[in-house]
C-alpha cells in the first residue's frame, strides 16, 4: 500500500500506560492510531499506528496501517495505482476481502485472508493494489519492514505463504513470519522478526513463549485484550520492551478477539522515511523521488493496471532528518 498522505513527514505522539506495572510484569506502552486518508481514484481511510514520534519501529517493523471493515459497496474499496518502494519489504495480511497485486517483477497475485504476500523493494520496485469485484468487505493490515543497511539495495522479490493454523489454549495462531507456538514460517527475513495473527475465544487466555531479545507490539483488531496488566481496545497497539520470555493475552470480551503480534530485535540503525521510500539520508530520498518522477528503470513498470502511476508528493522545504526510536530506559 502506498503512503499517500499529503504531508507524509508528519507524525503524532502515542500514549503510555498511566501507571507502572507490578514487579515482574512486562511494561506495556499503548500506541494510539491516527486516521489517514488514502488517495487515488477510490478513497479509503486507514488507521496508522507506526510510525509516530513515540515509536518509529518495533524491531524492523516500521509502518502499520489497519483498515476496515470497509463496505466496498459504499466506499468503492481499494484502488492504489502503481507506486514505488525502496529500502523496505511490504507485508499484506487480510481478515476479509481480496486484493489483486501486480508488481514490476512481473508478479500477479491475489491477497486473501490468512495468506501472506511479502514483497521486497530493496533497490527499487513498483506495484499496484486493487480490491477485486468479489470483495464485499475489505479488512486487514498493511505492514512495512525496514531493510538493514547491508541489504537495503537487494534485488526485487515476491513471496506467498499460507501458514497452517496452530490451536492452543483457546487461541488460533497463524505465524506468517518468524516462529511462535511451535510454528515457523519458511519465508526468509533480513533481520530477526515475528509476525502472527492470534484469534482468542471469548474470555480465553493464552501465555506464549517469546524471544526475550525481541521487542513486541500487539495490534488489536477486534475485542478487548489484556496484554500483561494493560487492557487494549480495538485499533490500539501495545508495545512491550525487550526482556520478557512470555506474553500473556486475555480476551476480556464476550466475542472472539483478533490481534496481530509483531516482534523483532531492536533496529539500531537510523532511517529516513518519506512517502514510500526508506533511505539513510535526505539525498537518498531526493534521488529516489527524482528517478520515480523520471520513470527510471530503477522501479520497473507494472503491467496490467488500467490507469496512470501515482506521482510523488512535493518534497518538504527542509532537510528530511534521520530518526530512530527514543533511548530505552
Amino acid at each position: 500500500m502506498s503512503n499517500v498522505e499529503t504531508e507524509p513527514v508528519e507524525v503524532r505522539c502515542g500514549t503510555e500506560a498511566d501507571d507502572g506495572p507490578p514487579a515482574g510484569t512486562p511494561r506495556v506502552d499503548v500506541l494510539t492510531p491516527r486516521d489517514v486518508p488514502l488517495g487515488g481514484p477510490r478513497a479509503m481511510t486507514v488507521r496508522r499506528t507506526l510510525p509516530q514520534r513515540a515509536r518509529t519501529l518495533i524491531g524492523a517493523w516500521c509502518f502499520a496501517d489497519h483498515y476496515g471493515p470497509d463496505d466496498v459497496a459504499e466506499t468503492g474499496g481499494m484502488d492504489v495505482a502503481p507506486h514505488p518502494h525502496t529500502g523496505l519489504q511490504t507485508v499484506s495480511w487480510l481478515f476479509s476481502g481480496e486484493i489483486e497485486h501486480r508488481d514490476s517483477l512481473g508478479s500477479h497475485a491475489l491477497v486473501r485472508p490468512g495468506e501472506l504476500n511479502l514483497m521486497t523493494g530493496g533497490y527499487g520496485i513498483s506495484h499496484s493494489e486493487v480490491s477485486t469485484p468479489r470483495t464485499t468487505v475489505l479488512h486487514g493490515v498493511q505492514l512495512w519492514v525496514a531493510l538493514p543497511e547491508e541489504h537495503r539495495a537487494t534485488a526485487r522479490d515476491f513471496r506467498h505463504h499460507v501458514p497452517e493454523p496452530v490451536r492452543t489454549d483457546g487461541a488460533e495462531i497463524r505465524v506468517f513470519l518468524g516462529s511462535l507456538a511451535g510454528s515457523t514460517s519458511p519465508v526468509p527475513a533480513f533481520t530477526p522478526l515475528l509476525g502472527a495473527e492470534i484469534v482468542l475465544e471469548p474470555h480465553a487466555s493464552v501465555t506464549l513463549a517469546v524471544d526475550p531479545g525481541f521487542e513486541h507490539g500487539l495490534l488489536v483488531d477486534q475485542g478487548a485484550v489484556r496484554l500483561a496488566d494493560v487492557l487494549l481496545k480495538p485499533a490500539e497497539l501495545g508495545y512491550v520492551h525487550p526482556g520478557p520470555g512470555t506474553l500473556t493475552l486475555t480476551n476480556e470480551s464476550d466475542d472472539i478477539a483478533r490481534t496481530v503480534l509483531l516482534g523483532g530485535t531492536p533496529f539500531e540503525e537510523e532511517i529516513v522515511m518519506w512517502w514510500n521510500f526508506i533511505g539513510r539520508s535526505h539525498e537518498d530520498i531526493v534521488r529516489a523521488r527524482e528517478e520515480w518522477q523520471n520513470s527510471s528503470d530503477r522501479f520497473g513498470a507494472v503491467e496490467g493496471y488500467p490507469g496512470d502511476r501515482l506521482p510523488a508528493p512535493v518534497l518538504p522545504n527542509a532537510t528530511i532528518t534521520p530518526r530512530r526510536n527514543p533511548p530505552r530506559h
